[in-house]
């Protein structure tokens, strides 16, 4: 069984506090653009928020189950914790909820390169790494969650027994590597393919 888990907790604070997993790009919001991409490629999906208040504004996303961080205020590695904690999957992909153009062949390339390992990190080069864009063993996260001293998704990625994935590999599947694309801001959006023919209303998001 292959399960995702998807990171929607952030406050924002460089998208000015808006709900970045609620811009649209190509008349889908970002979060329903991830869930029908990793559909493709996972047999279970599990969405972490902060609290259960924020779970609620995921009410439309039907069978795809919602929780909240169990140790809140850790960020990305309190949303592992919780998510590794919920999935059944024994390997997990792991994507941030501001990554609107993930390609499903790339998250099926990173659950093969895992097998044997901890962790399939994807690497730009030793010091540029993906890990919110990863594949982990749920067991060696858990491991290491439990009990661990650092905040830092490097200090895990270096704990573990991880292969990393080269982006020219990557490229082979997703040439113009727009599955890294990360969103902070608007201009972030538009910035992905300015001919795409949003109109204002499109890039803009609930406040």
């Amino acid at each position: 069984m292959r399960s995702a888990i998807v990171l929607v907790g952030g406050a924002a604070r460089r998208a000015g506090g808006r709900e970045k997993y609620f811009f649209t790009f190509r008349g889908k919001t970002f979060i329903d653009r991830l869930i029908d991409t990793l559909e493709e490629a996972v047999d279970e999906i599990v969405v972490v928020a902060r609290d259960p208040g924020q779970c609620e504004r995921f009410g439309h996303l039907g069978d795809i189950r919602c929780i909240s961080d169990v140790r809140r205020g850790l960020g990305p590695i309190g949303g592992l914790h919780a998510g590794a904690l919920a999935v059944h999957g024994e390997y997990v992909f792991v994507a941030a909820c501001d990554m609107p153009c993930i390609h499903p062949g790339v998250v099926r390339l990173l659950f093969d390169a895992a097998v044997g390992y901890d962790a399939a990190i994807p690497s730009w080069n030793a010091d540029m790494l993906e890990p919110l864009h990863a594949v982990y063993r749920r067991s060696a996260l858990l491991d290491y969650l439990e009990e661990h001293d650092s905040l830092s998704l490097r200090a895990m990625i270096w704990s573990l027994n991880t292969r990393y994935v080269s982006v020219e590999r990557i490229r082979e599947i997703d040439p113009n590597l727009l599955t890294f694309t990360n969103i902070n801001n608007l201009e972030d959006l538009e910035s992905i393919n300015p001919t795409a023919g949003c109109d204002t209303d499109d890039l803009r998001g609930p406040c």
